[in-house]
């Protein structure tokens, strides 16, 4: 596709629409796009934390309007996104078999195990995901090996991870996408995107109009997400304060049908997500996706019973890689009736119209 497309739009439309209502997804889409173009003419810019994107070079500008349109947070190309859209091929429960990678895992471990198969047959080259280097803190990074998966896999932090965290600023959010720029296109490689459903959305739209860094994502992986957070000063918020949370006490952290925080003592807290509302990005409360209808395959414990995954499977890519790893013994199945996968099913789209009635008011709001 030609950069140059029939359109008004441009970075100053995403400006006034989306960053400057605070709506940002802070994604990387946009900046990505521009990067692998070598346009250059906007950035993400991590000023007092928010890491938004602005103008770096605003006579590089097209006005190609590209940047736009590939934002999650617009509308424009919704019907150029339609598959798989929900598209629903198989509903199961599994988990890992690797007993290195269970250990680690805050479910099933299904995405590390199955990512490190795609890794051994080559069906991948590597795959970006969000490494965790603290106790709400991460950072993206492009993992070309099992070990590289593991060390990014599940929520469990030793005490040196995190004690010197409290009071920072935080944020569970991670933009993966301008990772993708650490591959030359004329590499031809094949990459996994982990991603949250604005995340993956973006890829969509960018493979719908056939611009790179797109061309590089051969698979994509969709977390189930409900929000993320992003905030200051854990220990005065309201949440910490009724719970009696002790921060440097937490061991692992889960999000299922509530926000559920796993203490050194083996007692879970359980969060509802309404108590929560006020350390969430403000992008997330009006997001209406929340099963992640875009990816390949879609993720989450919701549903399944601990220790396991529950996995949505979309794309006929997403059935034959996973029922290679099944076949090669690294992930295993539950058996499942048609009732229990009924079941699971509703209690993912139990939430899933939570998140999309919380949204509709939101966006009412404004």
């Amino acid at each position: 596709m030609s950069l140059r497309r029939e359109t008004d739009l441009s970075f100053d439309d995403l400006l006034k629409e989306v960053v400057d209502k605070g709506l940002c997804n802070k994604c990387g889409a946009c900046v990505s796009f521009c990067t692998a173009h070598q346009i250059g003419a906007i950035e993400m810019h991590d000023s007092a934390g928010d890491n938004l994107p602005r103008y770096a070079h605003p006579d590089r500008c097209l006005k190609c309007g590209i940047c736009y349109l590939i934002c999650p947070q617009t509308r424009e190309l919704d019907d150029d996104v339609g598959a798989p859209a929900g598209a629903l091929q198989d509903v199961i429960s599994a988990r890992a078999t690797d007993p290195e990678i269970l250990a680690v895992a805050t479910d099933g471990g299904v995405v590390t195990a199955l990512l490190s198969h795609m890794f051994e047959s080559r069906a991948i080259h590597g795959a970006i995901v969000a490494n965790r280097i603290g106790l709400f803190s991460r950072k993206p990074m492009i993992a070309v090996t099992r070990e590289e998966l593991i060390q990014a896999a599940g929520s469990q932090f030793s005490e040196s991870s995190h004690l010197g965290e409290v009071g920072e600023t935080y944020s569970t959010y991670v933009p993966v996408l301008p990772v993708v720029k650490a591959f030359e296109p004329k590499q031809a490689v094949r990459l996994a995107v982990v991603g949250t459903p604005c995340q993956i959305t973006a890829v969509r739209k960018m493979q719908a109009l056939n611009i790179l860094p797109a061309d590089a994502i051969h698979f994509t992986v969709g977390l189930f997400c409900m929000q993320c957070f992003s905030f200051d000063n854990l220990m005065n918020k309201t949440f910490v304060k009724k719970y009696h949370i002790v921060p440097d006490d937490i061991m692992a952290i889960n999000v299922k049908e509530d926000f559920r925080l796993k203490m050194k003592s083996g007692v879970t807290i359980h969060v509802p997500f309404g108590e929560i509302e006020d350390i969430a990005r403000p992008a997330c409360l009006v997001c209406r996706n929340f099963a992640n209808d875009f990816a390949d395959i879609s993720v989450g414990g919701l549903g399944s019973a601990d220790g396991y995954t529950t996995v949505l499977i979309r794309t006929t890519l997403a059935k034959r890689a996973f029922a290679e790893a099944v076949n090669h013994g690294r992930l295993q199945s539950k058996t499942l009736s048609e009732t229990e996968k009924k079941n699971m099913m509703f209690a993912v789209e139990a939430v899933a119209a939570r998140k999309r009635e919380r949204a509709a008011k939101r966006t009412v709001r404004q």
